[in-house]
């Protein structure tokens, strides 16, 4: 049965139809909460809290965007909900000077050819992971909704709720972070491996 049948079937109460796209899209939807949140039992509430909401109001669903878009937003904006309320202290990001637009004028070390370096290494994984966690969670959703999850930007950008241009910017943002933060961590390494 195609997702649109599937829905409508949902809408008028069909359970079998409600567990096909609940099976359809839970995998998807807890591994997009543990990528924000970075926490198993966090995102397990997430994936729960997005597939009530997903019941409650599946009604209001019209087909304006896709469905797939409908239930990302849904998951994304209840995974930084929860990331606000964990949070004791809000910092102004245009006063952090990580993030400003302007580019340092630094060596940046072209890791990508060393093959010393992989990403299967365990020590490589957790330094990437540890990048991720932190960026701000603005910036943090986008890179994961475009760079991991695979999204395009329009896509993101109607997930966000944001223009396609602020989806853009807050990716470059994210990037060069994380390109500054690891470019540091392979210099050493690389470095020591030299020695």
């Amino acid at each position: 049965m195609d997702e649109k049948k599937l829905i409508e079937k949902a809408k008028e109460g069909n359970k079998a139809a409600l567990a096909q796209l609940v099976q359809k899209y839970s995998d998807r939807i807890y591994n997009l909460a543990l990528r924000i949140l970075r926490n198993h039992e966090d995102a397990e509430d997430i994936l729960q809290e997005t597939f009530l909401t997903v019941i409650e109001k599946l009604h209001t669903f019209d087909g304006r965007s896709s469905f797939f878009t409908w239930i990302y937003r849904i998951a994304t904006n209840a995974s930084l909900m929860k990331l606000r309320k964990k949070k004791v202290v809000f910092q102004q990001l245009n006063d952090n000077p990580d993030f400003q637009d302007s580019v340092e004028s630094r060596v940046f070390i072209d890791w990508s050819q060393d093959p010393s370096i992989t990403i299967y290494d365990q020590e490589v994984k957790k330094k990437i992971d540890e990048a991720i966690n932190k960026l701000p969670d603005i910036y943090r959703s986008v890179f994961i909704l475009r760079d991991i999850e695979g999204l395009s930007i329009k896509e993101t950008s109607d997930i966000m709720s944001i223009t396609e241009e602020n989806v853009k910017i807050r990716l470059r943002r994210a990037r060069q972070f994380l390109r500054d933060y690891l470019s540091d961590y392979f210099e050493e390494r690389i470095g020591q491996e030299n020695a």
